[in-house]
């Protein structure tokens, strides 16, 4: 891509500018900086004076592009509104130079909201605010700050929309050898400035000179090529030419359409002024009328399905909230470059080229010695349940997994969504049973079926590279491998797969065709296949050796060498080079074998307590070092459970989906969706283990009702209900929504029921041998003085209530207690007959000890 002049033009200013301490950076010189620039007469400015050598602004346009209407100087920020010479558009736009302390800083967030209330045109604002807004944005991620949170509230009340950065995540670097980095500048833009003007993104340049990198604001994306046809295989290819066509000339502009419909009841509205309407055109209005209606429903229902937002239904006058969440997941998705194997491309050739060079080559298979199963024994399944697994596809079974998928989601290179497979599920039904049919005798079907788009999703914000897109006690010393498998679904060879299957039982039909006709839902199935042959060798590796032990009393003892949860992986050892050198050896006899690869640049090994010599055995494994706590399944391990850091990352989430900005474009029922989406979603993997602390649970609380209502720490507008009131139940007059301490406390107390009703789980394990257990086995004992993990303290607490609202269905009677245990009704025998309780002398019986089977009554007490 060839760098655009006011791309070299920016560079020529910033090299022009005097960043050693001590330059004068006020209007007199920047005269000069703005001449050097070489527009000449065209360019016009307006700069802010600094303050030694702190602050300073200039903001330059070109005359013959857009002309100042009026401007707004502040200590800390200037503010000129223009307008467009082109269409007369007028909008605004504001410079920053944030100050580093932080009374100072609020200085700065009043200029701000005086701006807003002076002009309420479109607004954009940029420069270097000093303040950073989300965790991520320092490469030392601590907690969320006090000014962090400031900041998004000030982007909140504002209603701002934080633009994703491309090029880099942070955007200046200092401190000792340039250690810390972190992202102060940046661009922030409202909604309205957004809808002049489309496709806007902003990307950091590189920098010659100065600890800041150079932002720059563009619009538009690069387009790789023609936007393929989005309306299934080769009898459809005909039809397809024929709804382009018609999608073309009958369909038309939706926008074009509904301003042709809305013209029409407007015809006949001023006719209806002058005199009565005959009855052929009072029929005429209404067809005029029914076509608006018409025309702006297929609108939403058009923008909702690019928004990819499917928790708001159509028909709530939600268009315009749909036309911005589609606008936003094009900005986040925006690819201008890409980086493969360390090396960046950015011409559209060498991208398209780079990016089907290297699916290729990780989809392709490397020839070599592979390493046999043969020797490894694997848990097999029966007959019966292999011969289940290979009767035919039933049409109710093919229906029913239709008619689960999202009719909303992006439809492959046919062009078809799933909704129209599901509305047309009558017409086409056999043509598919028949295919399926086919694939279940045949084991193979149309080629042209197996097509698909390969989609680069980004897995986090500024993602440019290809790639991207358990404690122990303080004396103990021990090691926890990280392992990342990349691109695990890709790279799995098929040979080592169907050898395993064969191995666990699986007859031909089984393993020969379901991963094939089911790629998806049977993803991590197969993936987990793999890995049992695997999971045999490393339990051999740890057999005598100390790995992870959970200590209990006598009777219990608990080792545990590895954890696997789909391509996430952790293996526990002890800080030993030589047991990292026999780990290395399976990993590799993993790869040889399976086909999967270990990424061994985003693993890392994480030492528990004082393991000396720790970069050498990094060195050993190949990998890097890491620390407690780290993420695990999306959870915080070997985090203090009680601190409020570990809700930091669940209130950013939560912030981002709620932004007021989103609020003016959702109708209250949209808005009390959301909160019920999002709430639905976020916490809930947090609260269903950790205890949410108050101060957390008061910030979300009010981030929901802010949403709700309006308002926010700069602008105060009245509640109209209670929370409380709100997040009653629909039939008491609530609207439903949930209490977050409620929920939470709900969360942790279905581990006590599930500890009652699991048998053999792995985490059930742990807590038996670490704490034991009794009441005939349904109720884990209670951690008495510092000995214990904390979370599970926390979920012990809410035994009592959770106990006083359980009862059994009594089976055998075997594990019910006869007296204690709720059976018969809904209370305790010995709450209901608290005489005959205190003279019994057997309180500890069970039901099946206390009834005569040949009587059908009690026997003795």
């Amino acid at each position: 891509m060839e760098k655009s002049k006011f791309e070299r033009e920016l560079k020529r200013l910033e090299c022009s500018v005097n960043y050693e301490k001590g330059g004068d950076k006020n209007s007199a010189n920047v005269g000069g900086v703005v001449r050097s620039l070489g527009s000449g007469r065209f360019l016009d400015w307006r700069a802010l004076d600094a303050d030694g050598t702190a602050g300073g602004l200039l903001i330059c346009w070109d005359k013959r592009l857009m002309e100042v209407v009026d401007w707004e100087e502040g200590q800390y920020s200037l503010s000129c509104r223009f307008k467009n010479v082109e269409d007369g558009t007028v909008w605004v736009f504001t410079g920053v130079y944030g100050p580093f302390i932080r009374e100072a800083r609020e200085g700065l967030w009043e200029e701000l909201g005086a701006v807003r209330g002076i002009w309420d045109e479109p607004w954009c604002l940029g420069g270097d605010f000093n303040s950073t807004l989300y965790q991520g944005e320092r490469n030392r991620q601590g907690r969320i700050t006090p000014n962090m949170r400031r900041f998004a509230h000030i982007i909140d009340d504002l209603g701002l929309v934080d633009l994703p950065l491309q090029g880099g995540a942070f955007t200046w670097s200092g401190g000792l050898n340039n250690q810390s980095w972190a992202r102060l500048d940046r661009f922030l833009v409202s909604p309205s400035w957004l809808d002049k003007f489309s496709g806007v993104n902003q990307r950091r340049l590189p920098r010659p000179v100065s600890d800041h990198f150079p932002i720059l604001l563009e619009g538009g994306g690069l387009r790789r090529g023609p936007s393929p046809f989005r309306s299934g295989a080769a009898k459809t290819k005909e039809l397809k030419q024929k709804l382009k066509v018609w999608n073309r000339e009958v369909f038309g502009n939706l926008e074009d359409n509904k301003r042709a419909a809305l013209q029409q009841v407007d015809h006949w509205d001023g006719v209806e002024c002058e005199r009565s309407l005959s009855l052929e055109e009072t029929e005429l209005k209404k067809e005029a009328k029914e076509s608006y209606k018409k025309w702006v429903m297929l609108e939403e229902s058009h923008w909702r399905q690019l928004s990819r937002e499917v928790w708001l239904k159509e028909g709530d006058k939600n268009t315009g909230f749909f036309h911005r969440m589609a606008n936003a997941h094009r900005n986040n998705n925006t690819l201008d470059r890409v980086k493969i194997d360390g090396v960046w491309l950015e011409e559209n050739q060498e991208v398209r080229e780079g990016i089907a060079n290297a699916f290729q080559q990780r989809l392709s298979e490397e020839v070599g010695w592979k390493a046999d199963i043969e020797g490894i024994q694997l848990d097999r399944i029966s007959h019966q349940e292999a011969e289940s697994l290979e009767v035919p596809f039933s049409e109710d079974e093919i229906h029913s997994a239709l008619m689960d998928m999202s009719g909303d989601k992006a439809p492959g290179p046919d062009g078809f969504t799933m909704a129209f497979w599901q509305s047309s599920w009558d017409f086409v039904k056999e043509e598919i049973l028949e295919m399926f049919k086919e694939f279940h005798e045949q084991g193979s079907f149309l080629k042209s079926l197996n097509n698909t788009f390969l989609v680069l999703i980004p897995k986090k914000g500024g993602a440019d590279d290809l790639g991207d897109r358990l404690m122990a006690e303080k004396k103990e010393k021990g090691l926890i491998c990280k392992l990342d498998i990349e691109k695990a679904y890709d790279s799995i060879n098929w040979n080592f797969l169907l050898k395993t299957l064969h191995k666990m039982g699986f007859g031909p039909s089984g393993w020969g065709g379901c991963g094939v006709a089911f790629p998806q839902p049977s993803s991590q199935f197969w993936l987990m296949g793999s890995q049992l042959a695997s999971s045999r060798v490393l339990k051999g590796y740890v057999k005598g050796i100390h790995c992870c032990s959970i200590k209990g009393d006598r009777r219990h003892n608990l080792k545990i060498s590895h954890l696997f949860f789909a391509d996430d992986t952790i293996v526990f050892c002890e800080a030993n080079k030589e047991h990292l050198t026999y780990l290395s050896w399976i990993l590799l006899w993993f790869e040889a074998a399976s086909g999967l690869r270990i990424n061994l640049d985003k693993s890392e090994i994480i030492p528990v307590g004082v393991v000396e010599e720790i970069e050498e055995m990094a060195v050993e494994l190949g990998c890097r070092v890491g620390s407690l706590p780290s993420q695990y399944l999306g959870l915080p391990l070997g985090a203090p459970y009680k601190a409020s850091s570990v809700w930091d990352g669940v209130e950013e989430k939560v912030r981002r989906r709620l932004a007021r900005w989103k609020r003016q474009y959702i109708s209250k029922g949209g808005r009390i969706t959301l909160i019920r989406s999002v709430l639905a979603s976020m916490p809930i993997y947090h609260m269903s283990l950790f205890r949410m602390p108050k101060s957390v649970a008061k910030r979300l609380d009010k981030v929901q009702r802010d949403f709700l209502w309006g308002g926010g720490s700069e602008e105060k507008k009245a509640h109209l209900i209670k929370w409380e009131a709100i997040c009653e139940d629909k039939s008491k007059g609530g609207l439903g929504l949930r209490k977050l301490v409620f929920l939470n406390k709900a969360l942790l107390g279905k581990w006590v029921w599930r500890f009652a009703i699991d048998r053999d789980d792995l985490w059930k394990q742990v807590i038996v041998a670490k704490y034991g257990q009794e009441g005939l086995g349904w109720r884990a004992k209670k951690a008495y003085g510092t000995i214990g993990v904390g979370v599970w303290k926390e979920i012990w607490k809410e035994s009592d209530w959770c106990w006083d609202n359980m009862g059994f269905i009594v089976g055998k009677g075997n594990k019910i207690n006869f007296w204690t245990d709720v059976w018969c009704e809904d209370t305790r025998l010995a709450q209901s007959f608290p005489h005959l309780y205190a003279m019994a002398s057997h309180r500890n019986a069970t039901v099946e000890e206390m009834w005569d089977q040949n009587f059908g009554q009690g026997g003795g007490i």
